[in-house]
């Protein structure tokens, strides 16, 4: 299911692949993202985010 590890570039709307691969992982919870299911992220700090839920943990506790 999971195979390769993908190099992101997070940007405000949208993402860029700079290495291919399959997922990402979340930076609060190291749950792996499907490429296809990536919908949150950080622009400045360059995180993938699982859920809103992960998102906003980090957002209260940074």
């Amino acid at each position: 299911m999971f195979k390769k590890l993908a190099k992101i570039k997070y940007l405000p709307n949208n993402f860029i692949v700079v290495e291919q691969g399959d997922h990402v992982l979340c930076a609060v919870s190291g749950k792996k993202i499907k490429l296809e299911e990536l919908n949150y992220w950080n622009v400045e700090l360059q995180e993938a985010y699982f859920s809103y839920v992960e998102a906003m943990y980090k957002r209260e506790n940074s």
